[in-house]
């Protein structure tokens, strides 16, 4: 049995998440979270096999509670499912120890494949990803500013553009709110900006915020929340 916990910020996904997962053998829902504090506490508390994990999480956020998890003894693995594809979200967070990358925009089949490749011990990226990656290794790729922050400075940007505070921040990540302000000063230094309403339009520019790097026919998709409640209705219907 396959041992699941979804980390999602939003509970009607998370709802038909479960649901699609309730006829499916050998592969049981154990809990959910909203935020990376509960992800974390979660992880520990209930030993799953995977974590389905937005990137985009409440508090800590989806990387720094990957980070904090797979240090874990025994620790979980980790599959991210979002709809973040753009660089570098794919590299920072495979980085930071997942297993797996998904965009939201896979239908059920491809995502209990890579539950079961990742279980089985193997790493698992879906097509758009893999692009992604692909065209990182051979320079082909479009550069994006946020290439040159690392692990630490992308969590504090991704929290200061869904407008955390500097204190909020702080006390997610268990550092000094004047850490967290010398990170904002390093990341506004290395990106040539100056506030953080500058930092908030680049991320837009650049797809870090959400719904970012979705295709146009992925707005109504398998995994969407939408999506999941039309499968889950057809197969009740049938």
């Amino acid at each position: 049995m396959i041992r699941l916990l979804v980390a999602d910020d939003q509970q009607l996904f998370r709802t038909g998440l479960i649901r699609v997962f309730d006829d499916v053998p050998n592969v049981s829902i154990v809990g959910e979270a909203a935020t990376g504090e509960d992800t974390v506490a979660s992880a520990r508390s209930l030993k799953p096999d995977i974590i389905l994990m937005e990137i985009l999480l409440g508090g800590m956020g989806g990387l720094e509670a990957t980070q904090r998890i797979v240090r874990f003894e025994q620790a979980p693995r980790v599959i991210a499912l979002t709809h973040c594809v753009n660089a570098p979200y794919p590299a920072q967070m495979l980085k930071a120890g997942a297993r797996g990358y998904l965009s939201k925009n896979v239908n059920q089949a491809e995502l209990l494949l890579a539950i079961r490749r990742v279980f089985g011990g193997q790493r698992y990226v879906c097509h758009d990803v893999a692009q992604e990656l692909a065209s990182y290794a051979y320079e082909m790729h479009v550069d994006s500013p946020f290439d040159v922050l690392s692990n630490r400075e992308m969590q504090i940007m991704t929290m200061v553009v869904n407008c955390q505070k500097v204190s909020d921040i702080s006390i997610h990540l268990h550092l000094s709110p004047k850490t967290v302000n010398s990170y904002r000063y390093r990341i506004f230094e290395k990106l040539k900006i100056s506030s953080d309403v500058e930092l908030a339009l680049l991320a837009v520019r650049h797809g870090m915020v959400p719904g970012c790097g979705v295709p146009k026919q992925a707005k109504q998709h398998p995994l969407s929340a939408e999506g999941i409640a039309t499968h889950d209705t057809r197969r009740k219907a049938v």
